[in-house]
């Protein structure tokens, strides 16, 4: 069974520099474990590695799929299976970096299949969500699933269509159908280290980063992908940052109410983070914070786990 790193952490923690500083000193190459940087052109909203990083450092399942298209979990497993298997193939070590806490327990446990898809309640819930907005979608959810409406976002339809199907074809949460995974077996031998800041010194950190993105042209990214022919699909649209920033340029909020939006939505964002990294099991904690630069956590986790 092949052994794979895990680097945990909400976002804006500096999951990405410290993984790169431990590529350098261990070798390895790195797995994104993150559901919107598999978006191609959504690079400043996503915060993903440059090209220049790239380049140094072999990163995988990073622009695999168009913004106009969604793209699964179980697409997802097949992209970070096969990269994994050909990086073990050549002898390195696989990173497997990020906070999609979905995408995680996936990878490390395996995926949830639930009950096949039925059209005629999909068409139904599909038709609800133009007719009333995926708004009222959430709120139905949240009356029979409260844990996976604080999970899912309002806007992300398509999952929000899928905990609703599945309850009305099992009368039980997709929730409660989840805990399966409480005791799973293990799909490859994982390690897991977890990044992790005190709650001001994070939201300090969302806060400058939101502002960055949109002092980089995250707007002018934004226009550029709705003004593509195949557009921008409900699900990419859905990402903190995106959403915001849409409602922007659609006349919905000023540019000054867009940022504020987004610093809150990722804060929400990164609590639902914490909350589902507490859940796995084994982990390895590293406490940062200020300025901690990433040599130094490189350190303390080198000085703690030993490295194969």
């Amino acid at each position: 069974m092949a052994k794979v790193y895990f680097i945990l952490g909400c976002t804006a923690c500096g999951k990405g520099a410290v993984a790169r500083e431990l590529t350098r000193r261990v070798g390895g190459q790195i797995v994104s474990v993150d559901s919107m940087k598999v978006y191609r052109r959504m690079d400043i909203g996503t915060g993903k590695p440059s090209p220049q990083v790239r380049s140094k450092i072999p990163h995988h399942c990073i622009d695999v799929v168009e913004p106009s298209e969604s793209f699964s979990v179980a697409q997802y497993l097949h992209c970070a299976d096969r990269a994994i298997s050909s990086i073990t193939a050549a002898g390195d070590v696989p990173w497997a970096v990020g906070g999609t806490s979905l995408y995680i327990k996936a990878l490390s446990s395996g995926l949830f299949e639930g009950p096949p898809a039925d059209p005629q309640i999909r068409a139904e819930l599909r038709r609800r969500a133009r007719t009333e907005g995926p708004t009222a979608l959430h709120e139905s959810l949240g009356a029979v699933d409260p844990e996976a409406a604080a999970r899912i976002h309002p806007n992300d339809e398509k999952r929000i269509v899928r905990a609703l199907e599945v309850y009305q074809l099992t009368g039980r949460p997709i929730s409660q159908l989840q805990q399966q995974w409480d005791n799973p077996s293990p799909r490859y031998d994982c390690v897991f280290i977890a990044l992790r800041r005190d709650k001001a010194d994070l939201n300090g950190r969302i806060n400058a980063r939101a502002k960055r993105m949109v002092e980089a042209g995250l707007a002018d990214e934004v226009a550029s992908l709705l003004s593509e022919p195949g557009g921008i699909s409900d699900q990419a649209a859905a990402a903190v940052g995106y959403a915001e920033m849409i409602a922007h340029l659609q006349g919905k909020l000023t540019g000054e109410q867009a940022l504020e939006r987004i610093k809150i939505n990722t804060r929400r964002l990164a609590k639902k983070q914490r909350t589902w990294h507490r859940r796995f099991p084994d982990v390895h904690w590293f406490d940062l914070s200020g300025q901690t630069p990433p040599e130094a956590t490189a350190d303390e986790i080198m000085s703690r786990i030993e490295f194969a």
